[in-house]
Order: structure tokens, then sequence, then C-alpha cells
């Protein structure tokens, strides 16, 4: 189903979301998502920096996001690239 855009409404997110600082104090969320291909991925939006953009990384079935450690995220977050429009 689309919206009267024509976009895609956005998917519901599986109801954990983590809050975490990254190493520069700003303070960002992870979500988990699907991706337009079906597959897993997290979505880091920074919550405390609007100018920062959104990034996401695919992820493997068996990761649990709430057994995630802040280092973990934060490693994540690196190396997740920015989402952009195509």
């Amino acid at each position: 189903m689309t919206s009267p855009a024509g976009r895609r409404p956005p998917r519901r997110s599986s109801g954990v979301e983590r809050l975490f600082e990254d190493d520069e104090g700003r303070l960002w969320s992870a979500g988990r998502t699907v991706t337009p291909e079906e597959g897993e991925a997290v979505l880091f939006t920074c919550v405390s920096d609007a100018r920062e953009p959104p990034r996401a990384l695919a992820l493997p079935p068996d990761f649990h996001l709430a057994d995630a450690g802040v280092p973990a995220l934060r490693d994540m977050l690196t190396q997740a690239p920015r989402v952009g429009v195509l």
C-alpha cells in the first residue's frame, strides 16, 4: 500500500529501541526495521542533533537489539552508512 504522495508508509518497529550516546556525547536511537528488499536492518537516528543524517546497517537474523551493549551499538553506528535519497 502506498500513501497519497506515492511513498510506502513507514514500517512499524519491533517495539524495541535503544538509546545510547556516541563518543561525542550525542544521543542516538537504534531500532530494528525492514528494508525495501524485506531484509532486517538497524536504523540509527540522532535524537540530540537533527542535522545528523540517519544511518542504517544490515543485521544477521540472530542479532538481538535488546541484548546489544553500548560499545557494540557505538561500533555499529560507526560502520553504518548514511541513509540518503537515491
